[in-house]
């Protein structure tokens, strides 16, 4: 890869602490005389159309330095056109980086990467007419936790969404949920949580659905069934390890196309807000161009 680089920025990420690390990876980018260019929108609609007209314009890579929100934005512009995605892991979770074998807390490491690595074809996810995600759609109890989050102004960072967590788990009960997989096979169930993944893990490394593949062509669907809270609370951590599938409240199915039907419930993909379900995720193969370690 020799032609120019956009980089896209999230100057809010991890805080604004990254921002340090940004003139290093751009050195790193322009190594060998490169050019290389860098956007940073006024607001999340200006940042898209500002990376839209940039992939139309032809570059080797889009570049987003920032974390799963930032390169949910970039998916929405390169998904479907022949433009790869780098990605320089800037924020709190970098849950897809991580999935797609990109160091999450390098970022030097991570722009090397994308100077000299390779091209992987992998699948990218629809959910609605027009959003594209690329790791994990949340609905139920992890869903509500970032609704309660994003409405607090303090504590900042994780703590923020660990006492959304304590919090929302007060008053939380078994959401029923009516599941269509595909050509028609329903599942209705109460259940905690429902995630749909693409890659393996959200949240800051919460392995959810640690069989995921970005490149098999299907959705990965956890159902974890209504249980005690104290169980809850046993097993959650669990997620961690990816040893919560053994749980026999858990269940995992594979899919192409997935429709999430529930009573007040909001979903979230890759950390970013969608909308109320009902909800339809379709998986579409070799969607996404992405650039990873040789």
């Amino acid at each position: 890869m020799s032609g120019e680089l956009v980089v896209l920025v999230n100057p809010a990420a991890r805080g604004g602490r990254t921002l340090r690390h940004l003139d290093p990876v751009l050195r790193r980018l322009r190594g060998g005389g490169r050019p290389v260019s860098v956007i940073v929108g006024t607001s999340a609609d200006d940042a898209l159309a500002r990376a839209r007209e940039a992939v139309a314009a032809g570059p080797d890579a889009l570049v987003a330095f920032g974390g799963d929100g930032l390169v949910h934005l970039a998916v929405q512009a390169v998904a479907g056109t022949p433009v790869p995605l780098g990605i320089v892991p800037a924020g709190t979770g970098n849950d897809i980086a991580d999935a797609l074998g990109i160091p999450r807390r390098d970022v030097l490491a991570a722009a090397s990467i994308v100077a000299d690595g390779r091209v992987r074809v992998v699948d990218a996810a629809r959910v609605g007419p027009s959003e594209w995600f690329a790791g994990v759609l949340a609905c139920g109890f992890d869903s509500r936790v970032n609704e309660r989050a994003n409405a607090m102004t303090w504590p900042p960072g994780m703590a923020r969404y660990l006492l959304a967590l304590v919090e929302e788990l007060r008053s939380f009960t078994p959401i029923p949920f009516r599941i269509t997989l595909d050509e028609g096979e329903v599942v209705e169930r109460e259940a905690m949580l429902v995630a749909v993944a693409n890659t393996r893990s959200y949240g800051a490394g919460m392995r959810v659905c640690p069989d995921a593949s970005p490149d098999d062509g299907l959705l990965d669907v956890l159902v974890l069934g209504a249980v005690p809270k104290a169980d809850f609370l046993r097993t959650f951590p669990r997620v961690y390890r990816g040893s919560h599938v053994t749980h026999p409240a858990v269940s995992v199915r594979r899919a192409s196309t997935v429709t999430l039907e529930a009573p007040d419930v909001v979903a979230y993909a890759d950390g970013e807000r969608i909308g109320q379900a009902p909800v339809t995720c379709a998986v579409e193969p070799g969607a996404l161009r992405v650039i990873v370690p040789r």
